[in-house]
């Protein structure tokens, strides 16, 4: 790399890393998500320590045996009350009034009958805790009455039951866990597109806006100054995209379990293992990123070096951010069916396939085959962008006055 090139590279990156914005856009996401995660979970954990200890007072005599693991599963402590007299419900619900337990759920013959229960307590718990200490009682309560031996069979069927589904022909599509993957990953590829290249495009403006470009372009070539802009921003970008990485893969180790044992019933650990990213797919996200990075900022380049103002480039950048809407639009299309033509034929499509073919290839729905060719087909790509780019660039970038007409941009890229 030539030592020009290397030159802008480190005037753009150290220029932006140094700045307040960039340090308190990378420490303050972190923080924030952080305290968004952790915060309510520790006040919750504290406040509802009491409240999830219950005392059960069965007169029915077989109900809670069959409800306490239930119950325990909707985040409750349960216990069994000794005795079933009205001294005994005085004093527990005196308990409930001082705070020592959070509530007393009474059970009997109305609850086998007709799930009918009473929870005696001082404060409302949560619609998720209640619902399921309610689905745990009448779920035991038709236990009971179907007078079942096998527990795992009856809550099966109480649960709803399972559906597996053998899909033949083109049109399967993605497992609960592979959608949420893909739908999560296209959507940041989408956002970090279009933030860092945006970023590209206002620094060509900057320099063009305060004549630096014209000192700038004296002692190296144009291309070298857009090559250099690009890395450099990019090289921010990862960067900045790593701390965030990083500071997630550490906030997710020690929150979740904080978050599990304060609210365990509202997360499901064996689905968070699941939807939890391997190293598969951060190789995936980090190679689509960069294909698609380098592609848009060509872009992203040529209208900042076309345009004189912001407001010329809000305008004229409207069919670069077309080619990220329309993506976009589609993903949740792809998801679903990624074995379809129409699937298929988009995320081919070089400027599409940042977002589609990530999304495809998340699940299984693009074949290994498929996910090379289509980073061969946008690399050819970003060569034949940048080479386009870069005649603009060359141009545009001494340019002032009126913004260019198509045909002048043509005869731009010809004469160049």
């Amino acid at each position: 790399m030539k030592s020009v090139v290397f030159a802008v590279i480190k005037r753009e990156y150290l220029q932006r890393v140094r700045s307040k914005w960039f340090v308190a856009a990378t420490i303050g996401a972190p923080l924030l998500f952080l305290a968004l995660m952790l915060v309510p979970a520790l006040l919750a954990g504290r406040s509802e320590q009491n409240e999830r200890r219950i005392v059960v007072v069965d007169e029915t005599g077989v109900l809670f045996e069959q409800a306490v693991e239930r119950i325990g599963e909707a985040g409750f402590e349960a216990s069994l009350s000794e005795r079933n007299d009205a001294v005994e419900l005085d004093s527990l619900r005196a308990r409930v009034v001082r705070g020592e337990i959070g509530g007393v759920l009474i059970l009997d013959q109305a609850t086998i009958d007709r799930g009918a229960m009473t929870y005696v307590t001082e404060k409302q718990p949560s619609t998720i805790r209640s619902l399921g200490l309610r689905q745990a009682v009448v779920q035991s309560a038709l236990a009971v009455r179907l007078g079942a031996t096998d527990i795992s069979e009856v809550r099966a069927l109480l649960s709803g039951g399972d559906i597996e589904m053998d899909i033949v022909g083109e049109g399967s599509g993605f497992e609960d866990v592979e959608f949420l993957q893909a739908y999560i990953g296209a959507f940041f590829l989408y956002m970090s597109l279009l933030i860092y290249a945006i970023q590209v495009m206002r620094s060509v403006l900057e320099e063009k806006r305060d004549k630096v470009v014209e000192i700038v372009v004296s002692s190296m070539r144009p291309f070298d100054l857009m090559l250099g802009k690009i890395l450099g921003v990019g090289a921010v970008g990862l960067t900045q995209l790593g701390i965030w990485i990083g500071s997630a893969i550490l906030i997710l180790m020690s929150g979740l379990p904080a978050m599990l044992a304060s609210n365990p019933e509202a997360f499901d650990s064996e689905f968070i293992a699941q939807v939890m990213p391997g190293m598969s797919y951060a190789a995936l996200l980090l190679t689509f990123f960069l294909c698609g990075y380098f592609l848009y900022s060509s872009l992203y380049a040529a209208v900042g070096a076309m345009c004189n103002t912001d407001e010329e480039a809000q305008q004229a950048q409207f069919p670069v951010i077309l080619l990220l809407i329309i993506p976009i639009t589609f993903v949740m299309m792809v998801i679903q069916e990624p074995r379809t033509t129409l699937s298929i034929t988009l995320s081919w499509i070089p400027f599409f396939s940042p977002i589609l073919m990530f999304a495809r290839a998340v699940g299984g729905g693009a074949a290994l085959w498929e996910v090379i060719g289509s980073v061969v087909v946008m690399s050819a790509t970003v060569v034949g962008v940048a080479w386009v780019a870069g005649r603009i660039y060359k141009v545009g970038i001494l340019m002032t006055g009126k913004r260019p007409t198509l045909p002048e941009l043509v005869r731009w890229i010809r004469e160049a």
